[in-house]
């Protein structure tokens, strides 16, 4: 039992990086219990030096969200900036996720896949909500230029 739950507490962790909670604001009040709120957090691209992504996504307060067993509903935006000098850590595949986390008990995650746009020489980074059996269309993208001097070196 131990060597199975330190095989998934591995995997999880390389399915994304940690997101840091830059603020949240409540959107709906309850008396006895959390509220509902957008959460703002931030990540750095785990592979690209210098590109930061800031994600909002909305968390179900109440007595279930309380427990952590809400499922929040699947509106999120992601906007990603250049914050630094953009380097490579190596080659990066022309489409993979980059951020991963959970939106309900079980069954629902939102995640951030990062595209390479290689004819413009740009990063493209996607936000969506998948469920185990059906996700959502919803989704918000934003898109960070690399200098044309600079290629970006694909797997």
């Amino acid at each position: 039992m131990r060597k199975i739950l330190v095989a998934m507490a591995v995997l999880s962790a390389s399915w994304g990086c940690v997101a840091e909670t830059v603020g949240d604001v409540s959107t709906t009040f309850k008396l006895l219990s959390p509220n509902d709120k957008v959460v703002v957090e931030v990540f750095d691209d785990p592979d690209v030096d210098g590109v930061a992504c800031y994600l909002s996504h909305a968390k179900t307060g109440g007595y279930k969200g309380a427990l952590g067993l809400a499922e929040d509903t699947s509106d999120a935006a992601v906007a990603c900036r250049q914050i630094g000098p953009i380097g490579f850590k190596g080659k990066i595949a022309k489409q993979e996720e980059v951020f991963n986390a959970r939106t309900s008990f079980l069954f629902k995650h939102v995640r951030v896949v990062r595209m390479v746009d290689s004819k413009r020489n740009t990063l493209v980074y996607l936000v969506y909500s998948d469920k185990l059996i059906d996700g959502s269309p919803k989704n918000s993208i934003t898109a960070v230029p690399v200098l044309a001097s600079q290629q970006i070196p694909l797997k």
